[in-house]
């Protein structure tokens, strides 16, 4: 039996865009274990799984169901042990809290002014209605001052990723030799602003983005399965 994840999906349902559902998606491809995704609207969160979680992804696997990106990646690992690692043990595990803890901190906070009006122009109007009044009560400014800060957070984006950019210019993947969960951790953020982001985000030639390009073509190019609504970098 597949496993489901409950993904989020704006006003086009083939265009699944959260970074923490990506996250999941990738981290089951690893384990090469076959899932569906149940594709799933803002406002129709509250209805997955009996409104049990107040965010996606959330999977099912049989009996079991769990949210929150990270608690899936453990789950699966500790689920099926015998499957390709996501962590390559505890130091790898607590590698990818660092990782998180830094995406969602640092990167998320830039690329958010980079994708929050494309994400907003991509969801049905029942939707746009409660991104709109909950993201701005969060961030206490409306959307289109946060989107104020694009340009600014484009200039910041090359300083923000150098210590990744210097990392992957003496290893192939964040995870080493091969990729794991930490490097998910972080392909999500970048492919929640290919889909949404029509700016160009990455030099070529950055190991970066040569980085991002394998993360794409991993898993039979799952990533590549949306198509980008820009491409990330210049060619």
């Amino acid at each position: 039996m597949s496993i489901i994840l409950h993904d989020l999906i704006g006003a086009d349902p083939s265009r699944p865009f959260s970074p923490h559902c990506w996250k999941v998606a990738m981290a089951l491809a690893h384990k090469g274990l076959p899932f569906e995704r149940n594709k799933v609207s803002f406002t129709q969160v509250p209805e997955v799984e009996g409104g049990v979680f107040k965010t996606v992804p959330v999977i099912r696997d049989g009996n079991q169901v769990v949210g929150d990106s990270f608690l899936i990646a453990v789950y699966l690992e500790d689920s099926y042990p015998d499957r390709a690692s996501l962590f390559a043990g505890q130091g790898g595990q607590a590698m990818a809290r660092f990782i998180e803890s830094w995406t969602n901190a640092t990167l998320h906070a830039t690329l958010r002014d980079i994708a929050m009006m494309g994400i907003h122009e991509g969801l049905a109007p029942v939707d746009q209605a409660y991104f709109r009044a909950t993201r701005e009560a969060r961030m206490g400014m409306t959307l289109e001052q946060t989107a104020q800060g694009r340009d600014a957070a484009l200039k910041a984006l090359p300083g923000t990723l150098m210590p990744l950019r210097l990392m992957l210019k003496s290893q192939p993947w964040i995870g080493g030799a091969s990729p794991l969960f930490a490097d998910y951790i972080v392909f999500g953020a970048l492919q929640w602003v290919r889909l949404t982001s029509p700016d160009t985000l990455l030099e070529t030639g950055d190991p970066v983005a040569e980085w991002f390009e394998r993360c794409l073509d991993l898993h039979d190019g799952l990533g590549r399965s949306v198509p980008a609504r820009a491409t990330l970098h210049r060619s």
